[in-house]
């Protein structure tokens, strides 16, 4: 008889992964530390009896009972030595892409508990940056605002520049806070060095104008074979374009947070049009919407796509802690602290 068991990875490296679109991947030092500090996180959302991959049993036990201040853990530790012992019922991971395949099916995994090769290619074809400024067009109107191109060439790059001497260029596939550089008056030897080698090694630059932000936060999705289902709000923080963290409250608070900027009704207005008008193919499973708040002379404008991340996210996960109360915020952080990450929370 068949497992019923399933299998929840978490993989920070995957965005760079797909920029890769390397099967032999090797992620970079910060990639592989986040997923040996925080491999105990989708036991947060795991179901009881499940399983979750991780480097090393004792040690990510230790930290989810040190993040969650409890002794009970719900789920079931599983190394990559021991994954190809189970005949797996599903396979969840933080995002797919070639590479995690790979290394699932050399753990031993069967291939049948894997996607296929062409469901993980429209997976990276959906995650390139145009899909997110195709659906920042479609979420356009009063009180929004938002304007993304792709730049396929040094020329193209140029032109955009004269329009716009203040703006934003990323790499079409990137992690967050990566692959982004911020030009306010000219473009220096070192940003057109970047500039070239995204032309080569990944067809294009986007290019944005440049937005006096005042505030990020997101929304949080799931795909499912009936349509588009809102999962929450998302409000976090970051430095330099990094993530660090989450709020944790209830929808009714963080909505309350929000409503400061006017554009609760706004709000309201995107999240059923993302819901009804984006095209997600076959794609099944939680993706994120960034957006942020953005200044104007009198009052706020919405930015309602700032990128799509076809994954879980760090909003996911404050969704999985979120408290029943509304007289109750928490803040969820990420820090670096003696060579490690750790995750804290703690009431505001």
């Amino acid at each position: 008889m068949k497992n019923k068991a399933i299998l929840h990875i978490f993989n920070p490296e995957h965005d760079i992964a797909l920029a890769s679109n390397l099967i032999n991947f090797t992620a970079p030092h910060a990639g592989r530390q986040l997923r040996a500090d925080f491999g105990f996180l989708p036991a947060l959302w795991a179901r009881e009896g499940d399983y979750v991959l991780v480097e090393d049993a004792d040690r990510a036990a230790r930290a989810y009972r040190r993040a969650m201040r409890t002794q009970d853990c719900p789920v079931n530790w599983i190394t990559k030595q021991q994954v190809g012992t189970i005949r797996w019922k599903m396979v969840d991971p933080w995002g797919w892409d070639a590479a995690l395949c790979h290394q699932l099916h050399r753990a031993g995994v069967r291939k049948t508990a894997l996607p296929s090769e062409d469901y993980v290619m429209m997976i990276r074809r959906l995650s390139h940056r145009v899909i997110s400024a195709q659906l920042l067009r479609l979420l356009q109107g009063d009180g929004l605002v938002g304007e993304a191109v792709l730049c396929e060439s040094e020329n193209d790059v140029k032109r955009w520049a004269r329009k716009h001497p203040r703006m934003v260029l990323k790499a079409p596939w990137s992690s967050s806070g990566r692959g982004i550089r911020f030009i306010d008056g000219g473009m220096t030897d070192y940003h057109w060095g970047w500039i070239r080698n995204l032309l080569r090694t990944q067809g294009g630059v986007m290019a944005e104008p440049y937005y006096e932000k005042v505030k990020d936060f997101g929304m949080e999705f799931e795909a499912t074979a009936e349509g588009i289902r809102f999962l929450g709000l998302s409000l976090f923080h970051t430095t330099n374009g990094a993530y660090t963290g989450n709020i944790l409250a209830t929808e009714t608070t963080k909505r309350k947070m929000m409503s400061r900027y006017g554009v609760l009704d706004l709000l309201d207005a995107v999240q059923r049009r993302i819901c009804d008008t984006l095209d997600l193919e076959d794609y099944r499973g939680p993706f994120g919407v960034d957006m942020m708040i953005v200044k104007q002379e009198k009052g706020f404008l919405l930015h309602p796509c700032v990128e799509i991340n076809l994954r879980r996210t760090m909003g996911h996960v404050a969704l999985a802690l979120t408290p029943t109360d509304d007289d109750i915020r928490k803040v969820m952080r990420i820090n670096y602290e003696n060579n490690n990450y750790k995750l804290r929370i703690r009431k505001l």
